[in-house]
């Protein structure tokens, strides 16, 4: 992928323009760090980037931004420019093209992220962006004031930076965060939950609990984050009791719904157990992890158990039915519960002699 984008570089300059990769790559490379993808600056135009990659799609143009599909990689490519105006502390709604990649690199977020790379592979750094890695401080380029008002994301975006990387928030911008940190109001619950879910899923993410806590923000972000227990981020969210407020899907519903459904159950018990196999393992782990239970002896417990759902009963209704005699009705399932808690419960051997034995004993 770097050597792909490094060819891109090379057309772009080749063609009167300078490129160059941004952002988060040269900060990992820099680091040692994997990095999945990677952003392209220059001075050329949406429209000349188009003359020169004819397949770029200009569906971003607005702001400034093609995208480029080399190889099947995706690159976004964005052209140096200064972000005049925004509406509600998130969104640029007038930009302008200029000539110039430092004047570009100051509408940037954190000095970390503006370290770039040159089509010869050179790391061009303008604004002390290696110093603060060095020195582990996630600092804001220009006036934090300014920049939080502009974009109130960067108020989470500096949380998940100092999580990522285990990196300090510099002072000054910690107390911008502190006075300013109300307008996370003004944010869309789903770029608020797209940020958290980052957080959430870190390894280090009890660092960004401190953080939150730290920074007075879990009122605006509507959080009791006090005795959360780390698990990944789903099951976080499961114990925030957010569900009405932030946007979840479907599926993210149902897990949260089950987790809360099973969570103040005895999972010593086989009967709790049995209920977990039929919503699935995975659910087991996030619950354990939330009530701090020894997994691999629950674990054990569960894989120890005879039958995981009535389909592994070794009797079918129908046999059933034909071995009473009867026509297959509603009274199936009665039997069925009983043989299942005969079954879980060890006074019963899960095999067809034996369960037809009690079915005939018992219900003839």
């Amino acid at each position: 992928m770097y050597n792909m984008a490094l060819e891109l570089l090379k057309e772009i300059d080749s063609s009167g323009f300078t490129s160059y990769i941004v952002g988060g790559y040269p900060r990992d490379l820099y680091l040692n760090r994997a990095s999945k993808d990677i952003d392209i600056c220059t001075n050329a135009t949406p429209k000349d980037l188009k003359d020169i990659f004819g397949d770029a799609m200009l569906s971003k143009v607005n702001y400034g931004s093609v995208t480029v599909i080399k190889d099947k990689i995706r690159f976004e490519i964005t052209t140096f420019r200064k972000e005049i105006k925004y509406i509600n502390n998130r969104k640029p709604i007038e930009i302008e093209y200029i000539n110039d990649l430092e004047e570009d690199l100051k509408r940037r977020d954190f000095t970390i992220n503006t370290l770039c790379i040159d089509s010869k592979g050179n790391i061009i750094d303008l604004l002390d962006g290696k110093k603060d890695i060095d020195n582990k401080i996630i600092k804001m380029v220009g006036n934090p004031k300014v920049k939080l008002m502009e974009d109130a994301l960067r108020i989470l975006r500096a949380i998940r930076f100092a999580v990522e990387l285990d990196f300090k928030i510099d002072d000054e911008l910690k107390d911008t965060i502190k006075e300013y940190g109300y307008l996370l109001k003004n944010l869309s619950y789903d770029r608020k939950k797209e940020e958290l879910n980052k957080i959430f899923n870190n390894k280090n993410v009890r660092y960004g609990f401190d953080l939150i806590k730290d920074l007075n923000l879990d009122k605006p972000l509507e959080l009791n984050i006090e005795n959360i227990v780390p698990t990944e981020a789903i099951g976080i969210w499961a114990q925030l009791d957010v569900i009405d407020k932030y946007p979840f899907t479907k599926e993210e519903k149902n897990y949260i719904n089950v987790i809360n459904e099973l969570k103040d159950m005895d999972f010593y018990d086989v009967d709790t157990l049995y209920m977990c196999a039929k919503y699935g393992f995975g659910y087991l782990y996030t619950i354990c992890t939330i009530k701090g239970l020894d997994f691999k002896e629950i674990e054990k417990q569960y894989l120890n158990l005879p039958i995981k759902s009535s389909n592994d009963i070794d009797i079918k209704q129908i046999e059933i039915a034909n071995l009473l005699g009867r026509k297959p009705d509603a009274y199936l399932k009665d039997i069925v519960k009983d043989i299942e808690y005969q079954i879980l419960h060890n006074k019963l051997n899960n095999n067809t002699k034996e369960i037809s034995e009690y079915i005939l004993n018992t219900y003839k």
